[in-house]
Order: C-alpha cells, then sequence, then structure tokens
C-alpha cells in the first residue's frame, strides 16, 4: 500500500486545535495508507491527544507556536514568522518530508507560502485553487475560486489545462467539457479578459472547450469544469455556498414544522438525505492549490471535523492518481 505523508497546519482554521485533532483521528481510522504530522503548539496537541485511541506511529507531533492571521500581510508573514505552522508545514513539503499540506488558516498565507516556498511547476504562470461545487448532474469544478484575483488569458488557459486533469483524475471522465464563466453564451460576449481567453480555448485541441457559460448554468451542471478569474470564481463559490446552506435550513424548517410534514419527511427520508448530502459543502474537502510542485489543499477556515477530514483524505487520492504527474504529461 502506498503510505501518503500529509503535513497538517494544526493552527489553522476557526476552531483549532480541537477541530483538527478530531479530523486527523477521524482520517486515520478512515484511511490506512496515510501518515500525519501536525505543527502547533506540541504541549497542547499532546495534552489534547491525552486518553485518544489511535496509532501513535501515524501521527506526529511538531512544535510551531507562531501563528499566521488573516489580517496579516501574507507575504510579510510568511518571511517573518518562521516557526508558523504553515512556513513549516510548506517547508516540509518542499524538503520532501511530506507528500501534500492540509490547512484551514490565512488562504493569502498559505497561497503565497505555497507559491514562495513549494513553488511553481515549470511552465505555469499561476497555480489556482480548483474546488467541486455540487450541482444536478453531480458536481463541477470551479477554476479559479479565489488565488487570483487579477489574471491574464493566459492563466486561464493554464487553469483550463490543470482543471481538466484534475476532474478527469478525480471524477474519471476522460474528456471533461470545458466552460468559460461569461455574461453570455455567444461568442464575443463579456469583458476583455473573456474575449482574450476564448479563442486560446477555443484554439487548444486537447481541450474539450464548449464555450460561454452563464452564472445560471452552473447549477444544471453546463459543464465539467467552469473557468473564471479569482474574483468571479471566488464569488461564485460563496454564493454557491451560502444558497446551500439557506435552502438547506429552509428544507429542515419546512418539514418539521407541523405533525403532518414531519409524517411526510419520514415517507422521503433517503431521497431527501440523499439531497441533503450533494448540497452539504463538507463532503468535498478542500480546494488544492494546483500548479505547485507539491500539493497543498486549503480548507475552509470554518471546517468541521468532517469537512477537514475530508480534506485530508482528498490528499491520499490525489496521491494515488498521481494529479502533479498528469499534470506535468500535459504541459509537455
Amino acid at each position: 500500500m502506498n503510505t501518503v505523508k500529509i503535513a497538517v497546519d494544526a493552527n489553522g482554521g476557526d476552531h483549532a486545535p480541537d477541530i483538527i485533532i478530531d479530523a486527523c483521528l477521524l482520517a486515520l481510522n478512515e484511511e490506512q495508507g496515510i501518515e500525519l504530522t501536525l505543527f502547533g503548539n506540541e504541549e497542547e496537541l499532546k495534552a489534547k491527544l491525552a486518553g485518544q485511541e489511535y496509532d501513535s506511529s501515524r501521527i506526529h507531533l511538531i512544535d510551531a507556536k507562531e501563528v499566521i492571521e488573516n489580517t496579516e500581510s501574507p507575504v510579510l508573514a510568511i518571511r517573518r514568522k518562521k516557526d508558523s505552522s504553515i512556513v513549516k508545514g510548506l517547508r516540509s513539503v518542499k524538503e520532501g518530508h511530506a507528500d501534500a499540506f492540509v490547512s484551514a488558516g490565512s488562504t493569502g498565507a498559505v497561497l503565497a507560502g505555497g507559491t514562495l516556498i513549494v513553488g511553481r511547476i515549470k511552465g505555469i504562470e499561476r497555480p489556482a485553487l480548483g474546488s467541486f461545487i455540487p450541482t444536478t448532474k453531480g458536481v463541477t469544478l470551479l477554476m479559479d475560486c479565489g488565488a487570483n484575483v487579477d489574471s491574464k488569458p493566459v492563466f486561464l488557459h493554464q487553469f483550463a489545462k490543470m482543471g481538466s486533469v484534475y476532474y478527469s483524475s478525480f471524477i474519471g471522465t476522460s474528456k471533461p467539457t470545458i466552460g468559460l464563466l461569461n455574461i453570455g453564451a455567444e461568442d464575443g460576449k463579456g469583458n476583455q479578459l473573456c474575449k482574450d481567453v476564448f479563442p486560446l480555448l477555443k484554439d487548444d485541441s486537447n481541450l474539450n472547450f464548449i464555450g460561454n457559460i452563464e452564472g445560471r448554468d452552473i447549477a444544471e451542471g453546463g459543464a465539467d469544469v467552469i473557468i473564471a478569474d479569482g474574483f468571479v470564481g471566488n464569488v461564485v463559490l460563496k454564493h454557491t455556498e451560502g444558497l446551500a446552506l439557506m435552502l438547506l435550513a429552509q428544507i429542515k424548517t419546512a418539514v418539521t414544522s407541523t405533525w403532518y410534514s414531519k409524517i411526510g419527511a419520514l415517507l422521503i427520508k433517503k431521497p431527501l438525505k440523499k439531497m441533503l448530502i450533494a448540497f452539504d459543502y463538507t463532503e468535498y474537502g478542500g480546494a488544492p492549490l494546483l500548479g505547485l510542485e507539491g500539493l497543498v489543499v486549503k480548507a475552509h477556515g470554518s471546517s468541521d471535523a468532517k469537512a477537514f477530514k475530508n480534506a485530508i483524505l482528498q490528499c491520499k487520492t490525489f496521491s494515488d492518481e498521481k494529479v502533479n504527474d498528469k499534470i506535468k504529461q500535459y504541459l509537455m
């Protein structure tokens, strides 16, 4: 069995380190092919692990007391806080001690550190965050969802290439459809960025490019992979998450409001549960920063144990599918 070594930021996130520890123990129990190294306050982590049942040979602790806050300048923090969990975790990937790094901490620091410490794959102009979002057909991969708020056409072209490889590796579709997020479906629509990148995508015979995709087409699964700059992509991602949470709350309120609605809910319990799972963002783990020499996964800052566990397990699939090797081959 291939064992994947994963570095974990135990300081990052709204509920660290408790949720992080819970997630790590869940991941170890569910997947035998992983080893975890937690970077955080070693004494605190030891105290919280005391009395827990786990395989101590598969979980290691490295002291890293400094925390990079969301309010700090990401680049300055990466350079100054050498003892932070983010810097030490990323260095473990760079130096080959870990195959992947997972953090729910400062997004800016993870993105800056991933680029500065781990480094980009040769030929990649900018790494991009890729996030799966639920649709009526399954899931769609959104690229980029926050790493690059200002982009050039060549960036989006590369996002499409990396997204195609990633989607194919995880979902199994050999030639995933690629759509460019735009304000209209017709050719020539959109701002200058969309107009400039459209022919690059259309003329790339290796991509299954189907043209422009409007925002309303996302939920219907209009394309397997949707390409956008990080600003637009992040707005779409957060709107989708917020809408899903609102709908789930409304459904739960509706089915528990009266005695006969509760009876109706029991009759449709199985399909209802299936639908709730489909719209639960915690099922999809984190967003990998594609385009780096090593795997870096950004989990939600508000992740619960289930969401962070899935972000950890995502690293195992990524490694087993050799996604980075496939991206490098694609770019050759």
